[in-house]
């Protein structure tokens, strides 16, 4: 009954369950389970102990025989075992028995040894703990004893100046101040040792808590250990830092000052990863500056300047102009240099010669194609003299629309071949030819064309020439002259002479062997080959399948055309060729590199686009409101003359626009909508419907779709193929914008002799018309003193009672004013006619 009572209660108390077992003696114990969220049980667990069999006092004596005599009492041996079998039995138990005595004494030399292991830690830690305190105390009584002495000495001091008789009494009580300070001194360390084991046992308290698997909210918001473990490196710093303090090392590492590179705009998480900081206290910093960010969000270079410094690092800007740092600009060796041959710009006044005079030099007729005689485009050629060398020339426009174009011809020449005609002498853009070659900084020759005309006058070239600071060698001057005729050929031999001359002056040199470097000429969209650009190579050679940047157009050499059309592998220093394979039409002047990579390329032809775009941008925004409704109300009464330009080339296209933006004036102006090059397409004429424009077309031609939705829309397309027609048409138009200007003609004067009121007609003035006549419709000014007091037309005209049309000189009528009564005997009445004449553009 008690066994079944006692099973209930233990089955009470664990909750109806049997209790658990395992083989062996039986002896109970609790053992404490851990659940998940903190929660616990206690489980009551029997265990049993391994049986050990212990043999009697009196076995081993009577197991033990000689000599094959029976051991043992054969009536208590169990039956069916032999004596030999007995015996083999009780050896076994006998070395057993050894085998337990000697683990038992080995484990009790393990115990023994560990006991003395851990003493000698406890001591250790214990004798190390009382050096770091003893140290600690030393300092404290260092400290102690050194401000005792200072104001010991304070105290002295104001003894030894109030008395000198109290010095020695001082010294007395100095070491009796100071044998007082000691026992304070260890005084003070006593409450310092009870507050460090303090803190050890709250320390050791909170560990237990932590342990516990407990997670509460003041855990997790303090930043507990709640189901977080700190990570391998986290502890090995900690260890670290406690070996540290242990051997008296400061604890506070040295901050690593780093170098920082920081771009325009960077983002913040990348900020603090250049920094090696926490992403936490960098937007923490900046949290603290006002602006609240995060991780994600981009800062501009100066904020992130200002954060750099806070941390203590130092800060490398960097710009996204570095990537054109790929762009070698290497100064070449002077043993890699070799002779190039001389680029010589042909410039000049318009119909002057000078596409004729290279015609003659290059021995084909390359003036035939070109419409109404004059260069539209730039055209570069290379051209071997008969002493074998080779001259590059540069035909450039000469009107004065293509200023731009032949600028960028200066730009790239080493020669100027100034032509001027013998019979026209020298003119508008023969002028502006002198300005761009002294602007360009390169030598002149004057070549005196037509010379085998009759009224030829080479003289009269070289006397006005040095008007403009032109001093030929004819005149004493150093600048070269050669009289030719394009026609006849004569002087041509002497002008190659003095281009030679001049280019051995200057001694040329480039290096072929290094990236390729030039500029291009003209480029210009080609139907069937894409976008085309004509490149004066200035370095190195340009091959077959390099990588090139130009402006901001990237691509890689698909083919290279010479000038005579044929296709060639490579171009070396002074050779203009047509380079296929862009992604894209530069403008005429941009700069060709070659480069390493495609995605070098792409990267600067990108940043270069963007930085353009900005630019073009911020030149809209930097407006401010003022400006702009000041600039609204100044073009209030301007009109404007809308209209779209499409050319073959890029060159002409900005030459175009250029001369339109000089057409105009205070009243009407032209206003150029959009300009490209290529065909006239349907969004062309789409956008020339909106805006009520016409498009004019440069050597273009409207494809059909566009040519049909043109007629449907009464879009008007104008063709040219001369580029002063279009200018004269355009002029035109923007001329019959104009309002008509008004003329005014005197026609006589009156003077009013008398002032009459007549009933219903007001007051009239008795006149006499003093010179020229009076007409009823004319315009009147009434005159006082000579000032004009009123302006109108008249009411009335009479002579006697009749009314009239007109008044001759001498003869008296009547006249009366509209809406004007203030009239007066000897005012003078001004008779004028108005006339309206259309005005033109200049």
């Amino acid at each position: 009954m008690t066994a079944g009572k006692d099973e209930e209660s233990q089955m009470s108390d664990n909750d109806g369950k049997k209790t658990l077992g395992v083989r062996g003696g039986p002896r109970s114990g609790n053992v404490k389970q851990s659940f998940s969220h903190g929660r616990t049980k206690n489980v009551v667990v029997e265990t049993k102990r391994k049986r050990v069999v212990v043999p009697k006092p009196g076995a081993a004596k009577t197991g033990a025989g000689k000599g094959g005599q029976a051991i043992g009492d054969p009536s208590k041996r169990p039956a069916g075992i032999s004596d030999a079998e007995m015996e083999r039995r009780m050896k076994a138990l006998q070395a057993a028995k050894a085998r337990e005595a000697e683990e038992a004494a080995q484990r009790e030399a393990d115990e023994k040894a560990r006991e003395e292991e851990r003493m000698r830690r406890r001591e250790e830690a214990e004798a190390k703990e009382r050096e770091e305190r003893e140290r600690e105390e030393a300092l404290k009584a260092k400290a102690e004893e050194e401000a005792r002495k200072k104001k010991e000495a304070e105290e002295a001091a104001k003894r030894a100046a109030a008395a000198a008789a109290a010095a020695p009494q001082g010294e007395e009580k100095g070491p009796a101040r100071s044998q007082k300070a000691a026992p304070a001194g260890g005084a003070a360390a006593a409450p310092r040792k009870k507050e460090r084991e303090e803190d050890r046992a709250r320390g050791k308290g909170r560990d237990d808590s932590r342990r516990s698997g407990k997670l509460t909210v003041n855990q997790a918001l303090t930043g507990g250990e709640g189901g977080r473990q700190k990570s391998m490196a986290a502890m090995k710093r900690k260890q670290e830092r406690a070996r540290q303090k242990a051997m008296g090392a400061p604890v506070e590492r040295e901050k690593v000052v780093r170098d920082v590179q920081v771009p325009e705009t960077i983002v913040v998480s990348e900020l603090a990863n250049r920094m090696a900081e926490r992403v936490a206290d960098v937007v923490k910093s900046l949290m603290k500056m006002g602006m609240m960010v995060t991780q994600n969000q981009t800062i501009d270079a100066d904020t992130a300047e200002l954060i750099v410094e806070e941390f203590g690092h130092r800060i490398q800007r960097v710009s996204d102009a570095d990537v054109e740092d790929v762009i070698q600009q290497i100064e070449d060796d002077e043993a890699d240099l070799q002779p190039r041959p001389p680029v010589i710009t042909i410039m000049g006044h318009v119909d002057h010669g000078k596409t004729s005079l290279l015609d003659a030099i290059r021995n084909a007729k390359v003036v035939a194609g070109e419409a109404g005689g004059i260069t539209q485009h730039i055209g570069a050629y290379q051209v071997k003299t008969d002493s074998g060398s080779t001259l590059t020339f540069l035909d450039t426009p000469g009107h004065a629309a293509f200023t731009s174009m032949r600028s960028r011809g200066a730009q790239v020449t080493d020669i100027v071949v100034l032509v001027v005609a013998a019979d026209d002498s020298v003119m508008p853009q023969t002028i502006e030819a002198i300005n761009h070659a002294k602007a360009a900084g390169v030598p002149m020759i004057v070549a005196i064309n037509k010379i085998d005309k009759p009224a030829a006058d080479p003289n009269k070239v070289r006397a006005e020439l040095l008007q403009h600071e032109v001093i030929v060698e004819a005149m004493s001057g150093e600048v070269q002259d050669v009289e030719v005729s394009a026609v006849t050929g004569q002087g041509l031999d002497e002008l190659l002479e003095a281009i030679a001359l001049q280019a051995e002056i200057l001694e040329l040199k480039a290096n072929p062997d290094r990236a390729a470097e030039g500029a291009v000429i003209e480029a210009q969209l080609d139907v069937g080959r894409g976008p085309v650009a004509t490149v004066l190579v200035q370095k190195g050679t340009l091959k077959q399948g390099d990588i090139f940047v130009v402006g901001e157009q990237w691509g890689r050499v698909r083919a290279l055309v010479d000038d005579k059309g044929e296709r060639v592998s490579e171009a070396g220093p002074s050779v203009p060729v047509e380079v296929l394979g862009l992604n894209g039409t530069p403008e005429a002047g941009d700069v060709l590199n070659v480069v390493d990579t495609e995605a070098q390329a792409r990267e600067i032809a990108e940043y270069r686009e963007s930085a353009a775009k900005e630019k073009r941008a911020a030149a809209g925004a930097a407006a401010t409101l003022e400006q702009l409704m000041q600039k609204a109300k100044d073009d209030e009464n301007v009109k404007e003359l809308p209209i779209l330009v499409k050319a073959d080339v890029q060159g002409s296209a900005e030459a175009i626009v250029q001369a339109m933006e000089k057409i105009g004036n205070e009243e009407v102006r032209v206003r150029v909508l959009h300009y490209g090059v290529g065909a006239i397409t349907e969004t062309d004429v789409g956008l020339a419907e909106a805006s009520g424009a016409p498009i004019m077309g440069f050597n273009v031609r409207a494809n059909a779709s566009a040519r049909n939705s043109a007629n449907q829309k009464g879009v008007e397309i104008r063709y040219y193929s001369v580029i002063y027609d279009l200018v004269d048409d355009v002029k035109a138009a923007a001329s019959g914008l104009l309002s008509a200007e008004i003329r005014e003609h005197f026609i006589g004067y009156a003077e009013i002799r008398e002032v009459f009121k007549v009933t219903g007609v007001g007051k009239v003035a008795g006149c006499l018309v003093t010179e020229g006549v009076a007409r009823r419709s004319a315009g009147v000014r009434l005159l006082r003193d000579d000032v004009v007091i009123h302006e109108g037309t008249l009411k009335t005209l009479k002579r006697f009672k009749d009314e009239v049309k007109e008044v001759q000189s001498g003869q008296e009528c009547g006249m009366a004013f509209e809406n004007y009564d203030d009239i007066r005997p000897g005012d003078v009445i001004e008779i004028f006619e108005r006339e309206e004449v259309e005005r033109q553009l200049d």
